[in-house]
């Protein structure tokens, strides 16, 4: 027997101490990864906290082999289920025709200026489909094989070169037309991702008064921000409509949940 069957084998398990302890040790490069995936910290700690949820609810799935790659698996299944569709995204099968043409090119001095900048850099990554960011975040910044992010993300590793090739060339022509999306919110006080991932604080009255002031002048100039606010605050009213004022959590309902959290 090996040493990993001996630590990590099916006789052990994964009960929740073991997983526990699989918690304080793998957590932190959980976290940098669910990060890296998601680009936001509150979302990237959800994300482990629900990963190690799932295995708890799953660990008589585990057959053995390493926990921390078991786990990472998960991180990535339910990042999936967190990606943001739209028009945001660019169209990387064009993106690729541009680059098989001998015409197409770029200002290479000035899309490196712009990768600089990490608000640009940012900016255009939010922008590539999910499958190539995460493949050339993982790969460029975190610094994993390409052979290892294929057996995480359970794909072939010509997939997953492709996915890299694919990411790579799409993150330099975002950048490379970045200035043509700043023309045309010129004068928009923040960027959209800056307003609406604080529109939720901004909704409860929990942001100071200079944020406030800022998200306020975003929603009057930007052009498509608005609606996506308008939107939020009648969702928020009809749902406030379900509140049943008689209506009493059961005791056993609330001590599983207090459980659970716990």
């Amino acid at each position: 027997m090996t040493d990993a069957q001996r630590h990590d084998g099916p006789a052990q398990g994964l009960d929740a101490d073991r997983l526990g302890a699989l918690a304080v040790s793998e957590g932190p490069a959980l976290y940098r990864m669910a990060r890296s995936l998601v680009r936001d910290d509150d979302r990237a700690q959800d994300l482990v906290q629900q990963a190690f949820l799932r295995a708890l609810e799953r660990r008589g799935t585990f057959r053995g082999g390493d926990p921390a790659a078991w786990l990472r698996r998960i991180v990535w299944n339910l990042s999936i289920d967190q990606v943001r569709r739209g028009g945001r995204e660019l169209p990387v099968d064009e993106i690729e025709e541009r680059w098989a043409s001998d015409d197409y090119t770029v200002d290479a001095e000035r899309v490196v200026a712009r990768a600089e900048t990490r608000a640009e850099l940012e900016d255009a990554l939010i922008r590539l489909p999910y499958i190539y960011r995460s493949v050339l975040v993982l790969h460029d910044v975190e610094g994993w094989t390409v052979a290892h992010i294929a057996d995480v993300l359970e794909i072939g590793l010509p997939a997953a070169k492709q996915r890299l090739r694919r990411g790579r060339m799409a993150l330099v022509s975002a950048l490379a037309h970045g200035e043509e999306r700043r023309e045309a919110l010129d004068g928009v006080p923040l960027r959209c991702w800056d307003a609406r991932r604080h529109v939720s604080e901004y909704m409860n009255g929990e942001l100071t008064a200079a944020e406030r002031a800022a998200i306020e002048a975003h929603l009057r100039t930007c052009p498509t921000c608005p609606p996506l606010y308008a939107s939020l605050v009648g969702v928020r009213e009809r749902l406030g409509d379900l509140r049943d004022p008689d209506s009493v959590v059961p005791p056993e309902l609330g001590e599983r949940i207090a459980r659970a959290l716990s």
